[in-house]
This record gives C-alpha cells, structure tokens and sequence, in this order.
C-alpha cells in the first residue's frame, strides 16, 4: 500500500515540475517573438558606423546630463536639510560633505565615461580605417 502510495506522489510531483517546465519555456518564447523591445535595433547601429563622432558626442551629452542631474539631486537634498536645520549641526554638515563629494565623485565617473566614449571611437575609427585602407589596395 505504502508503495503504491509513494509512486502516486511522485507521478504528481513529476507532472506539476513538466508542467512548471513546459510553462517556463512557453513564457520566455513569447518575449522572443517581439523584436520592439530591443534596446539596440540594428538600424541604430548602421547609423552609427556612417559618423562615429556624433555618436561619441551624443553618448557624452547622455553623461553630461545624468552627472548633472546627480549634481541637482545632491544639492536639493543638501538645501532641504539646511532648510529643516536653523544651526550649523552635525546633521547639516554631514549633508554639505555628502553633497560635495557626491558632486566630485559624478564629476569624476563622468570623466572617466567621456574617456572611454573617446576610446572606444577612436578604436571603431581605427578599425574602420583599416578596413577600407585592405580593401582599397
């Protein structure tokens, strides 16, 4: 009896981990199927190889803006503290040092961004130089 129970049990459980199975794999063909979720269409990056610069330009615009953005967040939080606290206290002075190092620190990965932007397209220009410089030969 015990055995006859024991195999109904694992004829269950093995029927609902296929199903759970065949579910998974249905779900994640379906996300497949829908190419207008694609972050980077191909269409984006062909145009990217007719002017590289103004694509870098473009992609340093992004990080200029989000440092920015990092920068005006940092300061109204700063501001909002100042504003709640009339006396220099330790809170208020914790939020200024917290402030200009989170300003130094998006001004600093901004940089480094910008840099590797610049690197990146000066590799995409080098190797699309060397392409044409084979095939012009």
């Amino acid at each position: 009896m015990k055995l006859n129970y024991f195999t109904k049990v694992a004829r269950k459980i093995a029927t609902v981990l296929f199903c759970v199975c065949a579910i998974a794999f249905t779900w994640q063909g379906a996300f497949f199927s829908n190419n207008a979720a694609v972050a980077a269409p191909q269409t984006n990056l062909i145009a990217v190889a007719d002017n590289p610069s103004e694509f870098a330009e473009a992609h340093k615009d992004f990080v200029r803006d989000a440092a920015d953005k990092v920068k005006k967040t940092a300061n109204e939080n700063a501001r909002k503290v100042d504003d709640a606290t009339d006396s220099g206290n330790f809170v208020e002075r914790k939020a200024k040092r917290d402030r200009n190092r989170i300003e130094r620190t998006a001004d600093e990965h901004a940089a480094k961004t910008e840099e590797a932007i610049d690197k990146s397209t000066n590799v995409f220009e080098r190797t699309v130089e060397g392409i044409k410089d084979t095939f012009s030969k």
